[in-house]
């Protein structure tokens, strides 16, 4: 499995950036990530300039998102859903996607259940709970 650094992540994004700002071709998983970068003109500034991209430091004190990290789910959950792993989870995002009127505004509602999965795994130092998971994204669906 590919275990990308935070440097390579962020290498990634602010390239798919320029190459999307700049007209260039873009390859498959680059034009999944453009996608997602137009959806987020509030990070273009910091995916403009790589060199302060790699020193930056987002901390929950500083009250601002990480847009690496932000970005990063997004194509996280297009990848969950193109593959539907955990299963089921393709169904619940477009029925949450159906419900909130855009797939936008349904992955940013999944960040929050896929944040809290992950946060409960470091915590208790299990494994992922995917059904869990897919569970809180149907409870979003139709609340």
């Amino acid at each position: 499995m590919f275990q990308p650094s935070q440097h390579d992540v962020r290498r990634f994004f602010c390239a798919a950036y320029r190459q999307w700002r700049d007209g260039l071709p873009l390859g498959p998983m680059e034009s999944i990530a453009a996608r997602w970068i137009a959806e987020h003109p509030e990070y273009h500034a910091d995916l403009a300039d790589e060199a302060a991209a790699l020193a930056a430091v987002y901390t929950v004190e500083d009250g601002r998102t990480n847009p690496f990290l932000h970005l990063a789910m997004h194509l996280t959950i297009d990848e969950q859903c193109s593959i539907d792993q955990p299963a089921g989870i393709r169904q619940a995002v477009q029925v949450l996607a159906a419900r909130r009127g855009t797939p936008h505004a349904a992955h940013h509602e999944v960040m929050e259940c896929l944040g809290e999965m992950v946060w409960t795994s470091q915590r208790s130092g299990l494994p992922p709970d995917g059904l869990a998971y897919v569970d809180a994204v149907r409870r979003r669906a139709t609340a």
